[in-house]
């Protein structure tokens, strides 16, 4: 164990202040999570999402990461964790009828990526009930 509880075949990145709400960032992490790195830049480069442009910048700086400080072979990665987080709000105002005012919100997420070495583990796969 190293630092802030990452492993010495472990890696991250951040991605602070991005302009999106956190429910729709974690759209785009579920499509990721526990994915080898070269299939998860193919999900993200193909998804229609918005924020998938900086969902796989922030990869490809965990993976440059692993591959220039921690010598980790690139072919072996793939994502353990990844999740998002609040961030400030914006808050703005819009004119109502009869001189009020509207709120108008405007949320900041932050993104986490943490990258290990290794075979990835299987996902299990859940059998469905019909009724």
């Amino acid at each position: 164990m190293t630092r802030y509880g990452i492993k010495d075949n472990q890696v991250r990145a951040f991605n602070k202040m991005i302009r999106i709400s956190h429910q729709k960032l974690n759209l785009v992490c579920d499509m990721v999570r526990g994915l080898p790195v070269d299939r998860a830049v193919d999900v993200l480069k193909f998804s229609k999402k918005r924020v998938s442009d900086e969902v796989l910048k922030t990869l490809l700086s965990a993976v440059a990461n692993a591959e220039h400080n921690k010598n980790l072979p690139v072919d072996t990665l793939f994502i353990k964790e990844i999740w998002c987080g609040k961030a400030l709000t914006m808050k703005r105002i819009m004119p109502g009828p009869r001189g009020s005012a509207r709120p108008i919100l405007k949320p900041f997420s932050n993104l986490t990526i943490v990258l290990e070495s290794g075979a990835a583990p299987e996902k299990k796969k859940t059998k469905k009930v019909t009724k």
